[in-house]
């Protein structure tokens, strides 16, 4: 209570309601909504209101989006190519934005997410 809502938080707990087959308390379209709002102009999503994308949230948001049945809310092709604007693709790997150094986290939460939306490879 009082705190800020975040989306790894979400995930934890809509996979623990999942797991436990207690989806049904949670309001589907409420939430849904809420990790909508994480979607940014560029495709990105972020983890809270008024931050940047992140690709590491291409997971955390999207597997909460699947889990509850409204991944169809969001614009997939739009979020798969901000996964691959974030790729360094000289050296290998994907970072958190466009431009920024890569490394293993954000290269794995990005294969993740690329993954959820069934890209090819």
């Amino acid at each position: 209570p009082g705190g800020e809502s975040h989306a790894g938080q979400i995930f934890c707990c809509v996979g623990a309601l999942a797991i436990t087959g207690a989806l049904s308390h949670v309001d589907r379209d409420l939430l849904g909504w809420w990790l909508c709002e994480r979607e940014v102009k560029t495709g990105g999503l972020n983890g809270r209101p008024e931050k940047l994308a992140d690709v590491c949230y291409s997971w955390w948001v999207l597997s909460s989006l699947i889990m509850i049945d409204r991944v169809h809310w969001i614009d997939k092709e739009k979020l798969k190519n901000f996964i691959l604007d974030c790729q360094d693709k000289e050296n290998g790997g994907i970072s958190d934005r466009p431009d920024d150094a890569v490394d293993v986290f954000h290269t794995y939460f990005g294969i993740a997410g690329l993954s959820l939306l069934e890209y090819p490879g």
